[in-house]
């Protein structure tokens, strides 16, 4: 049988990986809801970061060896994976780097924490699984990277909904 994916257009594959994303998303929330309605808001949190600790360093794999990201490629190397994401789909997300060692993330958009806002909830507080998930995330792309939170829910959060700093420190100071 042949791949139904062969016959898609341009714009239709764009929009395929954009249900996907959606999809990836939605169940990942669905699958939040679940232990928290069963276990409550704590342990849903732990079992939560549990899961990104795992999940940041395959997706990073996978995304290295499908765009050819050496591994321990610096800052450069993070970036570059920074955009393939799955999340980078659905999130607006920018990247500014001060100078030749630091990389600063910033997530503008979040469909998470705006569909709670549109719902009436309070902010979801995702800094102990952002921590993880980034920390891990950078680290597989290079050891080198240290990841440190500037502001994640329940932080107050200015300009966006998130903001991680990276750096890489000189050769002399590892």
């Amino acid at each position: 049988m042949a791949d139904p994916h062969d016959d898609l257009t341009h714009q239709e594959l764009q929009t395929l990986l954009d249900v996907y994303a959606k999809n990836w998303l939605a169940h990942d929330g669905s699958w939040f809801l679940a232990l928290e309605e069963a276990y409550g808001l704590e342990t849903a949190i732990e079992m939560d970061r549990r899961a990104w600790e795992r999940f940041a360093v395959a997706e990073a794999r996978r995304i290295m060896r499908a765009f050819g990201i050496p591994a321990g490629g610096g800052l450069d190397a993070l970036e570059r994976a920074f955009r393939y994401r799955l999340y980078a789909r659905i999130n607006r997300q920018e990247i500014e780097r001060p100078d030749a060692h630091t990389l600063i993330f910033r997530m503008t958009e979040c469909r998470v924490q705006q569909t709670r806002a549109r719902k009436g909830l309070p902010p979801f507080p995702c800094k102990p699984v952002g921590t993880v998930e980034f920390t891990n995330f950078a680290a597989t792309i290079d050891p080198r990277i240290r990841t440190r939170c500037i502001a994640c829910p329940p932080d107050p959060v200015q300009h966006g909904y998130c903001a991680w700093e990276f750096t890489l420190p000189d050769e002399e100071e590892t």
